[in-house]
């Protein structure tokens, strides 16, 4: 009989092995309860659907994201699993201390962290002026794939006899017929767990896959990523259960198929200290689950393959804009009328998309960055002179914001704007109960855990700035030192720097106060009618976003052709309801048929009641270091 101590010993390690099995997939657990519920809300169950699945399923981009997924992960498991096969027997003949010393290498990069080696092939594509896109994805993932196949490859090798081979060759078989015939078939089982360990693997890479993908391109990875910076929706939830399902089937075939009793460890090798093999002929009963596993991926890339090429077109746009920033229908009508096909990705900062932009290894045809950043590509000479020619819609964009693009672009050569508004602060009437006019609200000890922060250099020193009654564009020291402090004092009060979340968190009640665009402030209040937006007496930024073509566009007259048909008055209009942010599009204002909206304040306020109001500019190199130095002190504080 057991006793107690026993007993409890074994309670304590039951309770201790459920715990962390707790904490390992309850989570997970929780999203795919998620993906069934007919709620969008996370706390409330709405009853069980499939629409989630269904709208996963119906997504052109989420398609387009799992046929690269699975193509990149069988293009570089089968590369690599033939590299991998050829390394380890390479390495298997060696004698004893370079085969130590060549494993010990092999198993570095396994070491390594991923973030490292991202930056590092995306650092030495660029520097061989490979552009960035399909090629460089596949390239990094054969490359972190190769020694997960050798470590699969070569404990069979270990495990084969040197001296049937060598019967073979006595028997007349060449090297290579004696190879196929003897040794192969022996490390097939090993071969088989590489090619499914690595597919696997690239399969749920994200890391590497985001520092080395291009303009166009998007993985399952990069694209939840991507759209959950933007707020969760149950697609996504859909999508990541599928992804962890598929995933976890792989590597129970891999890991816990059966097998019989095999030789001895050690007993054989294929290399120079073999020993003849005492044992049975390996045997693996689980080889038929393997090939079953990798029949299922070809087939699965073939058929996405079909779908792909089947509605792909020759004629192509690379556009690269700010998250949920145009109406998709859109871009639909823009390929339906002109025949182009749009390859449609976003970005969350313009900090985000200067280095994508400046690097040159990515080909971007028509991006929209805003005015400052607009200044800082035409110094740097990244922008290429737009032929207005090809653009007679720009006679819909109103004289005044023309004139204000010269701030940043001085004679209007490479730039066309395409919204406008200012920075403020959103609030709950049902959680602030005073009036709300000025910046200082933010510093306020009362809200604490219930402000929100843009997670943007200039946007959070421009808020200070303002605050303290300096310019926005200040590169005065102590007055930027100044801001700094304030931003770590404030800090603690903080519940979040976000950006695109900011409006979410905002009409669900997560939240009093937050720093936000007018045009999001708009559609929260059609979301939540208890949320008002203010400009502070202190002043804010007045900004304009505009449409520009990158120097190394490689389909410049169709990015001409968007930047007109997104001129167009009835498109901007389109366009002006979906986003809710402020056209300049005259024409599309002449259109708009609801008078409230028509004479928003907030859509199209009176300039002319407000004092403070800046554009921001460029800085220059010493200023955006100044700024970004600044910006991580108080990130790390």
């Amino acid at each position: 009989m057991k006793t107690v101590r026993e007993r409890l010993k074994k309670f304590f390690e039951d309770f201790y092995l459920v715990l962390v099995l707790i904490f390992l997939y309850a989570p997970i657990l929780v999203m795919m309860v998620l993906s069934f519920n007919s709620s969008k809300s996370r706390s409330q169950w709405g009853g069980f659907t499939l629409q989630w699945y269904k709208q996963m399923f119906e997504s052109a981009s989420i398609m387009d994201a799992l046929y690269n997924t699975l193509l990149i992960a069988f293009l570089s498991a089968l590369i690599a699993t033939i590299l991998g096969t050829a390394a380890a027997i390479g390495i298997s003949s060696m004698k004893k201390l370079p085969r130590t010393i060549c494993m010990g290498l092999n198993n570095i990069p396994m070491l390594n962290s991923d973030i490292v080696t991202g930056i590092s092939l995306m650092l030495m594509f660029i520097a061989f002026g490979i552009s960035l896109g399909f090629k460089t994805i596949l390239f990094a993932h054969i490359t972190f794939n190769v020694p997960y196949v050798m470590l699969s490859v070569m404990p069979k090798l270990k495990q084969t006899s040197r001296n049937t081979y060598e019967a073979a060759m006595d028997l007349g078989a060449g090297p290579v017929k004696a190879f196929f015939k003897v040794v192969f078939p022996d490390i097939l089982p090993g071969v088989l767990s590489g090619f499914l360990m690595a597919f696997t693997m690239s399969l749920d890479d994200f890391i590497i896959t985001h520092f080395t993908k291009g303009a166009g391109i998007n993985t399952l990875s990069t694209l939840i990523y991507s759209e959950v910076r933007r707020g969760i929706k149950p697609s996504m939830y859909a999508l990541s259960t599928v992804i962890f399902v598929t995933v976890l089937a792989l590597l129970l075939i891999t890991n816990f198929a059966p097998a019989k009793p095999q030789a001895k460890s050690g007993a054989g090798s294929f290399g120079p200290n073999a020993a003849p093999d005492r044992g049975k002929k390996p045997a693996w009963t689980g080889k038929a689950a393997i090939v079953l596993a990798s029949f299922l991926i070809v087939g699965s890339v073939a058929y996405t393959s079909y779908l792909h090429f089947s509605s792909s077109h020759s004629d192509e746009l690379y556009v690269y804009n700010w998250g949920e920033y145009i109406d998709p229908e859109v871009l639909t009508m823009f390929e339906e009328e002109t025949g182009i096909d749009i390859v449609y990705e976003e970005f969350e900062t313009n900090e985000i998309l200067y280095p994508k932009i400046s690097s040159g290894a990515i080909a971007y045809d028509v991006i929209c960055p805003s005015d400052y950043m607009i200044q800082r590509m035409i110094e740097n000479d990244l922008l290429s002179e737009i032929n207005f020619d090809n653009i007679p819609n720009l006679k819909n964009i109103g004289k005044q914001y023309l004139e204000q693009s010269r701030q940043f672009d001085p004679e209007n050569k490479y730039s066309v704007p395409y919204c406008w508004g200012t920075v403020g602060i959103l609030y709950n009437k049902m959680m602030v109960d005073e009036p709300v006019d000025s910046w200082s609200i933010l510093w306020d000890p009362k809200y604490k855990d219930n402000i929100l922060m843009q997670d943007s250099v200039r946007d959070a020193f421009g808020v200070t700035l303002k605050y303290l009654g300096y310019s926005l564009n200040s590169i005065d020291l102590d007055e930027l030192t100044e801001a700094k402090n304030l931003l770590i004092e404030q800090k603690p009060l903080v519940q979040a720097y976000v950006i695109d979340q900011v409006r979410d968190k905002m009409i669900g009640n997560e939240a009093a106060l937050g720093v936000i665009y007018s045009g999001e402030a708009i559609y929260t209040q059609k979301e939540n009618p208890n949320l008002e937006y203010v400009i502070p007496k202190e002043g804010s930024n007045i900004w304009i976003d505009s449409w520009v073509i990158p120097k190394n566009a490689e389909h410049k007259e169709n990015a001409e052709k968007f930047i007109d048909f997104m001129c167009r008055g009835d498109v901007a209009l389109k366009n002006f309801e979906y986003i809710t942010y402020s056209t300049p599009n005259d024409a599309a204002r002449d259109l708009i048929e609801d008078e409230d909206l028509k004479n928003s304040k907030i859509a199209f306020p009176d300039l002319s009641q407000y004092s403070g109001l800046e554009t921001f500019t460029y800085l220059g190199e010493d200023g955006d270091s100044l700024y970004n130095d600044m910006w991580k002190e108080v990130k790390s504080n």
